[in-house]
């Protein structure tokens, strides 16, 4: 009964303050009410983090505390366990199961279905991610972070009515909200909204983004301890003799960025191709994970306490409960547990979410990132040729392969400064973090998040004509109104079917309606008008082997088509069955439509 009544009142609270937002909306200027809509979705953002975060570090503390105490190692790799099957059993239960992982699904919803993502999104994924990575699976909150952002901010637009442009606008606030509060770092998060999620926005944009990253930055500062939050407080500064370190710390977060991703896709999908059922399934991958992190219990979680422990040049602390502790005063040990600990997050993050756990990746690319920095500074001193920063070097490779992963360096190199306190590392940040991307995006065109789903025209990228052509779905304008004829009938049925309508093709099809073959007017007009050979030719001497597309195909990839064949029109099947027919023209004058909405003012 109380659980009900507590229900009704927070319902009531909520449809007062709506009543409250619809007011203003009355009061105010269009302008101004985006403006005020912006720190509205900040704060809802931001609060989605302080429960994440609130509830991961709690965990985190407990499980550190009974391996302390205790001194039982296994308990690190039963949580993840238990975490992973009860993620499974929510989806499977509650969410319909199915839940959407991934920033990838966010640019989904900007490219395909013009900023609208699906109200479960809005507490989904906080649940399934905390459990998952609250209770010690091997990936990260923000991505959850972003797609719950990206939720507030798409379902506040279309509860209030947002035009398109504003509500792929609002989508984005949420999102760089949610970084920002993550990280506290608030110009970070604008960068990342940009270099992620927009594809095409205009300078009047920055300022509703900057409102939101504010407001989700300051809310977080007042709320979150320090101590939740990935933090430095040592000021840091850039000795020029360390320049050819840095450049090779950017080659080598270009290459580990490369292993990362392919490793992750691999693991990810073998674990979820496995022929179980769905429980089974999950515990087979959670119990891989699980002696994993038995093994090396910095794989734990979102693991941003070992990241700290790196930059204190602690390297030795990684080890406490682990099999190995005893060898923690030698430092070549520690090094090598290090790197192994370095190449298995991989496939600790890929059995973590193929096993159907939810999380990221951007906390493990700060986790293999600083890792990384953290050996190659440390190998060089041990061989006793340089002394180097190990503090600067395990920050600066954090930013190496989040840029190198994630094809933002703007974005890493912000987040590093931010985090950090200040810009000293500035100079090293943009070389590692420039060369990371170039070498990256050499090899992989699109970046782990969006790898498997570019090519398909699923998200916008930096081709903005082919984002535009793929934003308009074929099914809204194929022609479905086609006369048909098949190999059975005679030419004098083609022209007859010519002179009674407006086609300038007919396409023969057998009694399935699988395509055959067309027949184009100007290629048998002469036939057609000459009674002798109207009836000395029959159709399959005068049908050409044509081109047809899937009504699921992707609009920029039949321009494509249509450019390469010299055609204006192609034919559309569904099944394999012939259901119409789309012109160059219909798609240009859409196309057209499309780009006046697009540009986000």
């Amino acid at each position: 009964m109380n659980a009900a009544k507590h229900t009704r009142k927070i319902r009531k609270a909520f449809r007062y303050l709506e009543g409250v937002v619809y007011l203003l909306k009355t009061i105010v200027s269009e302008r101004q009410f985006l403006y005020i809509s912006c720190v509205l979705v900040g704060i809802s953002s931001a609060l989605a983090v302080i429960v994440l975060k609130s509830f991961a570090h709690w965990v985190f503390t407990l499980a550190s505390y009974v391996d302390t105490l205790y001194k039982l190692p296994f308990s690190n790799s039963i949580l993840p366990v238990i975490g992973i099957l009860l993620t499974v059993f929510v989806v499977k239960k509650f969410l319909d199961g199915s839940i959407e992982k991934g920033t990838s699904q966010i640019m989904i919803a900007v490219a395909k279905r013009s900023g609208f993502m699906p109200r479960k999104q809005m507490y989904a994924q906080i649940i399934t991610s905390s459990l998952t990575v609250g209770m010690g699976g091997s990936a990260g909150l923000e991505s959850p972070i972003t797609i719950t952002g990206a939720a507030f901010g798409s379902n506040y637009a279309q509860n209030f009515r947002f035009s398109y442009k504003d509500r792929t606008l609002l989508l984005a606030c949420g999102v760089a909200s949610g970084i920002a509060a993550a990280f506290n770092a608030p110009i970070a998060g604008v960068l990342f909204a940009i270099e992620i999620i927009l594809a095409d926005m205009s300078v009047t944009a920055f300022i509703p983004l900057m409102i939101s990253s504010a407001t989700g930055a300051i809310v977080s500062a007042v709320v979150l301890k320090e101590s939740i939050l990935l933090h430095f407080k040592e000021q840091m500064t850039f000795a020029y003799s360390n320049t050819f370190y840095y450049v090779l710390l950017g080659i080598v977060a270009g290459l580990f960025s490369l292993y990362h991703a392919r490793m992750f896709r691999r693991i990810e999908t073998y674990t979820s191709h496995l022929p179980y059922g769905t429980y089974k399934k999950a515990l087979v991958g959670a119990a891989m994970l699980a002696v994993l992190i038995f093994l090396f219990p910095t794989l734990f979680g979102e693991g941003y306490e070992s990241i700290k422990a790196l930059a204190n040049n602690n390297g030795a602390g990684i080890l406490e409960n682990s099999l190995i502790e005893k060898f923690k005063d030698n430092q070549w040990v520690v090094l090598a547990f290090v790197v192994l600990t370095l190449l298995f997050k991989s496939v600790a993050t890929g059995l973590t979410l193929g096993a159907g756990g939810n999380g990221g990746n951007f906390a493990p690319s700060l986790f293999v990132g600083s890792y990384l920095g953290y050996v190659l500074a440390k190998f060089f001193e041990l061989i006793g040729w340089k002394e180097l920063p190990i503090t600067n070097f395990t920050v600066v490779g954090m930013a190496g392969v989040l840029s190198g992963l994630f094809h933002a360096p703007l974005t890493a190199i912000f987040l590093i400064a931010e985090i950090t306190g200040g810009y000293g590392l500035m100079v090293p940040l943009l070389i590692v973090s420039s060369i990371s991307f170039a070498i990256s995006k050499h090899y992989d065109k699109y970046s782990m998040d969006i790898f498997s789903i570019a090519d398909k025209g699923w998200v916008f990228t930096s081709d903005k004509d082919k984002n535009i052509l793929n934003k308009i779905e074929l099914h809204t304008i194929y022609n479905n109104q086609v006369d048909a004829l098949t190999p059975d009938h005679t030419m004098a049925d083609v022209k007859s079917l010519f002179l009674n309508s407006n086609q300038t093709f007919i396409p023969i099809v057998n009694e399935e309606k699988n395509i055959l073959g067309i027949i184009y007017f100007k290629k048998v007009r002469g036939i057609l008008f000459n009674h002798y050979k109207l009836h000395a030719t029959d159709i399959a001497s005068v049908m050409q082997a044509t081109h047809s597309v899937s009504l699921s195909e992707n609009t920029g990839n039949v321009i494509e088509l249509m450019d390469k064949e010299k055609i204006g029109e192609v034919l559309v099947t569904q099944h394999q069955q012939l259901i119409g027919y789309v012109t160059k023209v219909r798609i240009l004058e859409e196309y057209r439509e499309n780009l006046k909405q697009l540009r986000i003012e």
